[in-house]
């Protein structure tokens, strides 16, 4: 499997000249095909009545002129009908792929997935700095039953959603909780793993032993994630962070008093980082689902049921369990 970290819009030499004015889109090939097509039949018209001139000038024969003239106008005609077939062609090439996401991916060979890689384990980078993680291979193993390579697109969390929404990514693979708030936006794949959520604190600190006791407490995480709106939710005041290294500084410092994460991401973390003095002071009640999303739209339902078509297969032939004790310890595919 060949792993390409590209920013979207695999498209041929010809088209990127237009892309800066049509966004990447079909319809920029279809218009200029268009106005080549259209160049070439008034090139052909102009061709045709220059040489009706000098037949002209040389026989003296309002009757040559005449002549020509007619030859003139049934070679635009024939190139005019040309171009319009071209462009009735054009325009159903483009359509069809143009309402389904799954074609667009099959037709460009690949599927630009949007992750963080800064949340181990589940998307990060190794001592070799290459790209790994447990999503990072649930990604490559879709993009494979798919039968197309796959492009990783990395960045903040909220501008992955973002670029979710705007069509820059085609699915975006990064341990998403599924909320009822997000699934109003997104179509949410079957979910591939479960996690419990744990609050963090310092060793020595003794203030937090119910979700409940949040209230009026300082976190620290992703803005817009998960573990932000659990902590809003029960009356903690959020600081906005870029990953769990900078929220674990924030917390053996004493600039907050806990923070929400995985319990799983909590048990990698101490494994790298023994020295580390936190602990798990509690539990959320409820398990939390992870899937994938997918920005909803007539033409992302195909791309939907062969994405959790592959989750199925990944399932079933114990391609998740193996990957979950790989880089979590144990089998979190299965609730």
């Amino acid at each position: 499997m060949t792993i390409k970290k590209l920013i979207p819009c695999t498209l041929t030499a010809a088209v990127l000249a237009s892309a800066a004015l049509t966004g990447c889109s079909s319809k920029g090939t279809s218009d200029k095909s268009t106005t080549s097509a259209k160049t070439s039949a008034q090139e052909t018209k102009e061709t045709v009545t220059k040489s009706a001139e000098t037949k002209d000038t040389e026989a003296g024969s309002g009757e040559v002129n005449t002549s020509a003239e007619a030859k003139s106008e049934e070679e635009s005609k024939k190139a005019e009908t040309e171009l319009g077939s071209e462009e009735v062609s054009t325009e159903i090439g483009t359509g069809e792929s143009a309402d389904d996401l799954l074609a667009q991916i099959k037709e460009r060979g690949s599927i630009i997935v949007a992750m963080e890689g800064t949340w181990a384990p589940w998307t990060y980078h190794d001592e070799n700095d290459d790209l790994v993680g447990y999503d990072v291979e649930v990604a490559q193993n879709i993009a494979e039953k798919l039968g197309v390579e796959v492009e990783f697109v990395e960045g903040a969390w909220d501008g992955l959603l973002a670029g979710l929404d705007a069509g820059r990514y085609d699915i975006m693979v990064n341990g998403v909780g599924v909320t009822d708030e997000r699934a109003e936006k997104y179509n949410f794949s079957t979910p591939y793993a479960y996690n419990r959520t744990a609050v963090i604190v310092r060793d020595d600190y003794k203030e937090i032993n119910s979700m409940e006791d949040l209230e009026g407490k300082t976190t620290a995480n992703t803005i817009s994630s998960t573990y932000a709106t659990q902590a809003e939710a029960h009356g903690a005041t959020v600081t906005g962070v870029d990953d769990l290294n900078q929220t674990i500084e924030l917390l053996l410092s004493g600039r907050i008093d806990a923070t929400l994460n995985a319990e799983v991401v909590f048990a990698d973390y101490v494994k790298e980082h023994p020295e580390a003095n936190i602990k798990i002071a509690t539990f959320s009640d409820e398990v939390e689902k992870v899937a994938i999303p997918i920005r909803k739209g007539d033409d992302t339902a195909t791309l939907l049921a062969a994405v959790n078509d592959a989750l199925k297969e990944m399932s079933e032939d114990g391609t998740l369990t193996a990957l979950s004790e790989k880089y979590f310890g144990t089998d979190i595919s299965k609730e």
